[in-house]
């Protein structure tokens, strides 16, 4: 990616899904690691308030979390942990004591040392499943949104009213079919969900297909052995389909538009995410 003289813009990217159980998490980490390797800085969120296990799926130990620094007991840059080169993850919190903090405390606390991750290219958010409120902030804040589900009547259901849920705030998100047998299949459920859509929810709306991840037993041996399947099996069709996923991110990179400095890195994220309340 060519350096410029504009001011540095950390691109967000919320990953969401309408239910549990259709690998957003692993597609999550899997694509912040196949960016990582290309030379992006990316920074992956586990903003799945709860239900965090991001610390898992990369194999790392975590001491300090987002509770702690929400309780003031550790600052951002203490939390963070480097998984490899060129990524780092902000670790959630998995207990129910962080739902008495599911207000606007989050994000001005984050606001407050945010700068931390401005050399970010990319900011991963790996938010919950379903269409909480927590959700749907990051869904409103972020630049990008990716959709995902996998070819089961409940998840596509789930998913269209994720889809209708975000058209509330914004026109254009993305959509990656999980688990399909192949490409016709994920461009069926898509087109499918598009034209239903288009003709219920708003006529301009703007659902492009990302891309698929052929259903494989690789992927689960993965998750099992707590290890990313891009990087176990790298020759392997899921990886090489996350690898097409990552390129068209990269392409939406190079694209990015102008943006004043304060409003750069997690710290424009955050003031965005506050002006919801």
């Amino acid at each position: 990616m060519h350096k410029s003289n504009r001011a540095k813009k950390t691109r967000f990217i919320a990953v969401t899904s309408g239910k549990g159980g259709v690998g957003k998490s692993t597609i999550s980490s899997n694509l912040a690691y196949i960016l990582a390797s290309a030379g992006v800085k990316v920074g992956i969120f586990d903003a799945d308030i709860g239900l965090a296990n991001l610390d898992v799926m990369l194999n790392v130990s975590v001491k300090k979390n987002i509770l702690h620094l929400l309780k003031g007991e550790a600052r951002l840059e203490d939390i963070l942990i480097r998984v490899m080169e060129n990524l780092v993850l902000i670790p959630g919190e998995s207990g129910e004591e962080i739902l008495n903090y599911s207000d606007s405390a989050i994000f001005a606390q984050f606001m407050k040392e945010a700068e931390v991750l401005n050399d970010l290219d990319v900011l991963i958010i790996d938010t919950g499943a379903g269409i909480s409120k927590n959700t749907q902030l990051f869904l409103q804040a972020a630049d990008d949104v990716i959709i995902v589900t996998v070819p089961d009547p409940a998840a596509i259901t789930d998913a269209y009213a994720t889809v209708k849920v975000a058209a509330r705030e914004r026109n254009d998100m993305w959509m990656l079919l999980n688990q399909v047998a192949n490409e016709q299949e994920a461009l069926s459920i898509f087109e499918r969900i598009q034209r239903v859509a288009l003709a219920n929810i708003r006529d301009d709306l703007d659902l492009q297909f990302l891309g698929k991840i052929n259903a494989d037993q690789k992927v689960s041996n993965a998750v099992k052995r707590r290890a990313l399947f891009a990087q176990t099996y790298p020759a392997s069709i899921p990886s090489s389909d996350i690898r097409a996923i990552a390129r068209e991110l990269v392409k939406k990179l190079e694209r990015q538009v102008y943006v004043k400095p304060k409003e750069s890195g997690l710290a424009g994220l955050m003031k965005r995410l506050k002006e919801q309340f």
